[in-house]
């Protein structure tokens, strides 16, 4: 039992938590969910923005904080905004993995890795947080949230 304490111990002084527990596939309501988010990652791979805006809020936020060299620090804009700088043909495209998807009533959130590939290559990752509000039965992505490194990327 004290070896155990010991290697949380260590883990949790590094700055690290322990490798998470795989979450079994969503079904029912958090597939409606996960499936405006990935609308949404699809629209930023096609460089649609159009696209994009019917499943957001324009009026929400998209924050970045992270170390990625082009945006260290923290940069809030509104989806319009961020819309805005979409270019279609770009070879962007993001990719989430093991979403976290936790529901209650219209309110829900969506947890996940992602890694950002360009031309193929990976750019950067880190971990989306997507809030999202059903409205007339539409689930609708009010904020992303995310971190942004360029280091211990996977690389597939």
């Amino acid at each position: 039992m004290l070896s155990i304490l010991l290697a949380v111990a260590a883990q949790t002084s590094s700055g690290r938590l322990p490798p998470a527990v795989a979450l079994p596939p969503p079904v029912g309501e958090e597939q409606t969910v996960l499936a405006s988010v990935n609308a949404v990652l699809s629209s930023f791979s096609a460089g649609d923005s159009a696209t994009m805006l019917r499943w957001v809020y324009p009026d929400g936020r998209v924050t970045a904080t992270g170390t990625r060299a082009s945006s260290k620090g923290l940069r809030q804009e509104s989806w319009a905004q961020f819309a805005a700088r979409v270019t279609p043909g770009a070879g962007f495209e993001e990719t989430i993995s093991d979403p976290a998807i936790e529901i209650d009533g219209d309110a829900a959130m969506v947890w996940a890795p992602f890694v950002v590939r360009v031309g193929g290559k990976v750019s950067n990752c880190g971990v989306d947080h997507f809030d999202l509000v059903r409205e007339n039965g539409t689930w609708k992505v009010m904020n992303l949230t995310f971190s942004s490194r360029i280091d211990g990327c996977p690389a597939q």
